[in-house]
């Protein structure tokens, strides 16, 4: 690769990377270049950037530069962020769900005690997704909080009300304990 398109690869890697404005001195320090050569690699640069065939810039700001969106691509910006977002739920987050929808309300003590595991992520992660929220505090030591579904957890479920869901038999019951068991045992290496 020449120079000087290294040096504009790197230039751009260090604005798309850093995503608010960086100084002019900084990008010269960081490619090792005098500050005035820096400055004509990156007005090139911006004069390129200008193009139509391009949909994002190269801006000044008191001696500084950032990358940014072409105003007239914001149309299309808005388009994607009017998108639902789709939000995947894991095994755990599934397994976290299914505790809290069950045993509402219930602290992330409880959830934990019943996972084996750090539960933190995963109710965080499903507030986030706001199919659980906080119901209050727990009247005992610590104050911990109290966790339940929400009716958005209801109309992902197609359930009208928490009674809806399904209900396991105690055969259903044994069978995922021993299948737990068993998995356990593996992984134990027992």
């Amino acid at each position: 690769m020449e120079e000087g398109k290294q040096y504009e690869a790197i230039i751009e890697a260090i604005l798309f990377t850093m995503g608010n404005s960086v100084e002019l001195d900084k990008i010269a320090a960081a490619i090792e270049l005098p500050k005035e050569q820096t400055k004509e690699l990156v007005e090139g640069m911006m004069q390129r950037y200008e193009q139509s065939d391009r949909g994002v810039k190269i801006i000044e700001l008191e001696g500084s530069y950032q990358m940014c969106t072409k105003n007239e691509m914001y149309e299309y910006l808005i388009r994607i962020a009017k998108q639902p977002k789709r939000h995947v739920l894991t095994d755990v987050l599934l397994e976290t769900l299914s505790i809290i929808a069950y045993k509402q309300p219930v602290t992330k003590a409880e959830i934990e005690k019943i996972r084996g595991v750090s539960s933190d992520h995963a109710v965080n992660k499903l507030v986030e997704y706001n199919l659980v929220t906080e119901l209050g505090r727990l009247d005992a030591p610590g104050r911990p909080l109290l966790f339940g579904t929400t009716e958005d957890f209801l109309r992902s479920f197609g359930v009208q009300s928490v009674e809806d869901l399904p209900v396991l038999s105690t055969v259903q019951m044994e069978e995922f304990k021993q299948e737990a068991e068993a998995e356990m045992h593996v992984k134990l290496g027992i």
